[in-house]
């Protein structure tokens, strides 16, 4: 299969809904293998079986991100099936309703959560492929950022935390990893329309033209000057940050957020 992942394996988490499923299915359709990692069987066999059926190739492992000796064991069972691991997307994230300012979270509920979900699994993930990558003498890795982490963020201060955390994290890894010529970027989303955002605030006067500012439980989305996103947006961006394409750019924190954190 040609295209600009031509012979790559891929391992995306996140990858049973949303912009993980996106990439999942636009990698493979640039000619990568890809394994799909995530904790939701049912909707992660969908994503195989919607890559096979396009003629692509993909394997599902059921992985905890948050659980080391569980993403050890995916990582070997990837490794093995594909004979190597070119690309990681630490995809897998997310906020929950509870987060709140810091005097007021409840921190046992949110911040072990989020933490965990969003800046300790794709630190895991990273350590164990990293040394596959090495080995293979070059890789690259796309990390999950967020808008909230290049702004003050209220009141989801947990969440803005742990998405600051994923952009020094990726700076340090492009620092010391490019000697081994991996390369680590990452993307800073606004809002994207994935499902789970459209379950969670809800979904009104959504256009077709992308250029048109959508609204999602109303004025969140409006502050975006040029718009929302939708899922298939912030995949392409990985496919570029994943190719060969992008060999120039090691470090790069990438804001996708139709302009909010420039005004």
């Amino acid at each position: 299969m040609s295209g600009r992942l031509a012979g790559k394996k891929a391992f995306i988490t996140g990858s049973a809904t949303g912009i993980g499923r996106a990439a999942a299915e636009l990698f493979s359709s640039e000619g990568a293998m890809v394994a799909v990692i995530d904790i939701n069987e049912s909707l992660a066999n969908e994503t195989v079986a919607a890559i096979e059926a396009s003629g692509g190739k993909a394997i599902f492992v059921k992985t905890d991100i948050t659980d080391e000796e569980n993403v050890k064991a995916a990582v070997n069972t990837v490794n093995q099936a594909f004979d190597g691991i070119d690309i990681l997307y630490n995809c897998a994230g997310g906020s929950i309703v509870d987060d709140a300012p810091i005097d007021t979270v409840d921190m046992d509920k949110v911040f072990d959560f989020t933490i965990g979900l969003d800046l300790k699994g794709s630190m895991l993930c990273a350590r164990h492929i990293l040394p596959i990558m090495k080995a293979a003498e070059g890789g690259a890795i796309v990390n999950m950022a967020s808008v909230a982490a290049l702004q003050g963020n209220f009141p989801a201060h947990i969440y803005s935390a742990a998405k600051g955390g994923i952009i020094s994290f990726t700076r340090s890894l492009a620092g010391r990893y490019s000697r081994n010529n991996v390369r680590t970027n990452a993307i800073c989303p606004g809002v994207v329309m994935s499902d789970r955002v459209k379950n969670r605030f809800g979904e009104t006067q959504q256009k077709s033209d992308s250029a048109q500012a959508r609204s999602v439980g109303g004025k969140m989305t409006n502050r975006h000057p040029f718009s929302v996103g939708e899922p298939i947006d912030i995949a392409r961006i990985a496919l570029f940050l994943a190719s060969d394409d992008a060999r120039m750019i090691n470090g790069g924190i990438i804001p996708a957020e139709g302009g909010l954190s420039a005004y």
